[in-house]
């Protein structure tokens, strides 16, 4: 057998399973889907997920609640209306669909404006 003819026998794939050519075939694809990575950059890795812009802290509150606390100055609202809509836009990357229970402002150990956030789903 030349070698044009076994190297045409394996890329359309003719030979009959449990046979020496069958079996290189199928090696060297295996060989190609483990060894291939770590030699050539397919560009396939997954997107690094960015940092949250405002950091939050998730403390629970009983069965189904949680307790979020944020900077203040993450808020620029001023109206009731405005904060909840701020409250929730921060809020919702973290923790998916809520229901505002209710939330204050007030101050931290260190001085800061925070706001504290009741929520349960």
């Amino acid at each position: 057998m030349s070698i044009g003819k076994t190297i045409k026998g394996y890329f359309w794939w003719t030979y009959p399973r449990g046979s020496l050519h069958y079996d290189v075939m199928v090696t060297l694809i295996l060989a190609f889907i483990f060894l291939a990575p770590r030699w050539v950059d397919f560009k396939d890795k997954p997107l690094g997920r960015p940092a949250h812009p405002t950091p939050v802290l998730v403390t629970p509150d009983g069965d189904h609640g949680f307790i979020y606390q944020m900077d203040a100055s993450a808020i620029d609202a001023t109206d009731e209306h405005g904060i909840r809509q701020e409250l929730k836009r921060i809020i919702d990357p973290v923790s998916g669909s809520i229901v505002f229970d209710h939330y204050v402002k007030e101050s931290d150990a260190s001085g800061h404006e925070i706001y504290k956030v009741w929520v349960h789903r």
